[in-house]
């Protein structure tokens, strides 16, 4: 396989401004990683993983490169998260954590995501039912195609995170260190389960779905989904605390809906939400060996520290930490794990500690 480049913005990336105004632009590109077979259903023919790279690789005295890091984004969205200021302002800099100046930063739009291979390319239903298996396999082979054998960290939130217990079971060796963010490294069951489920019905129960072959897109189980999954991204005390009346609530959603429903695919949506049905590392912990450190928050409606899943499956992790963010009235629910300040700290440690 060869590495084609669909688009590059620029040779290099660059940081410019000033610490109030800070811009982030990437090298963007795809890499060609041949035909994928799936679990369920036919191969993938012709996948591509699109990409964005901040920084420049560098290699060490083996002639490997040994500075990169792997951003691994969440569901529905895509690398470009990672650009975000409250992400990007607190970590790329200079002197920062993942200063780009020292790390070659990749932010893959993972399979089924952004600008790579996906249903709404044209294969729309017939797409392969893809899971977690794949998408990280697909990330293995993106990594290959960009020459980059080993990892200096992998970062993940949200399906990024369980994509991280995946790395670990099945692939140890692959990073200096590892931190997932907003997940739980067992089965998606119970309520996380049910409100996937309710998304997936929400979409192919609309009446002009017609078996994913849709001439336009089946709003009305859209914008069931939209609810959904605002829910489930929630803060409940910043809520209360921001959307204090009942205009403030209406506005929100209004807002909300306008601003995410024109960009949704409906045939995308649903594997975005269906991809986890493979996702169950809890029996693999032990061999994962990297250094990890495993950041959750009180406030996730997906996560809810109350099940005592991470209590119960911390002691089994050979060499990790875990914290739990309190929860606050300046919390982001389930999206705490993209508000670099909150966990910013942690990444230090973890870095330190895994030093060369």
């Amino acid at each position: 396989m060869s590495l084609r480049f669909a688009t590059i913005l620029m040779c290099a990336a660059v940081w410019a401004g000033s610490a109030s105004a800070q811009t982030w632009t990437p090298v963007e590109g795809d890499a060609a990683i041949g035909t994928l077979p799936m679990a369920r259903g036919p191969a993938l023919a012709e996948a591509r993983i699109h990409y964005r790279t901040l920084g420049e690789p560098r290699r060490g005295a083996d002639g490997k490169v040994n500075n990169a890091v792997l951003l691994l984004h969440g569901t529905g969205g895509t690398g470009a998260q990672f650009l975000s200021p409250q992400f990007a302002d607190e970590l790329f800099g200079r002197g920062q954590p993942l200063d780009v100046t020292r790390y070659y930063v990749i932010m893959p739009d993972n399979l089924g995501h952004g600008a790579s291979s996906k249903p709404s390319d044209g294969l729309r239903a017939a797409f392969p039912e893809y899971g977690y298996t794949e998408m990280v396999e697909a990330q293995r082979r993106m990594l290959a195609e960009l020459g980059v054998e080993h990892l200096r960290l992998i970062l993940g939130t949200s399906m990024g995170c369980m994509h991280i217990f995946v790395w670990g079971t099945t692939h140890p060796e692959a990073a200096d260190a590892l931190m997932p963010m907003a997940c739980q490294p067992t089965r998606i069951v119970g309520r996380n389960r049910l409100w996937r489920t309710m998304v997936k019905d929400a979409i192919r129960s609309d009446p002009l779905w017609d078996g994913g072959n849709y001439q336009a897109q089946p709003v009305q189980g859209l914008r069931t989904a939209v609810d959904l999954l605002l829910l489930a991204g929630s803060a409940p005390m910043a809520m209360q605390q921001d959307l204090a009346t009942a205009e403030a609530v209406d506005g929100y959603l209004t807002t909300q809906m306008e601003r995410r429903l024109p960009a949704l695919d409906a045939n995308d949506l649903w594997s975005q939400v269906n991809a986890s049905w493979d996702y169950d590392p809890s029996g693999g912990l032990q061999r994962m060996s990297a250094p990890t450190t495993w950041i959750n928050s009180a406030d996730d409606f997906i996560n809810p520290p109350e099940l005592g899943l991470s209590e119960a499956f911390i002691p089994q992790l050979p060499d990790a930490d875990f914290r739990l963010i309190p929860n606050s009235a300046d919390g982001k629910g389930h999206g705490t794990h993209t508000w670099a300040k909150f966990w910013k700290a942690d990444l230090i440690a973890l870095l330190a500690r895994t030093e060369r």
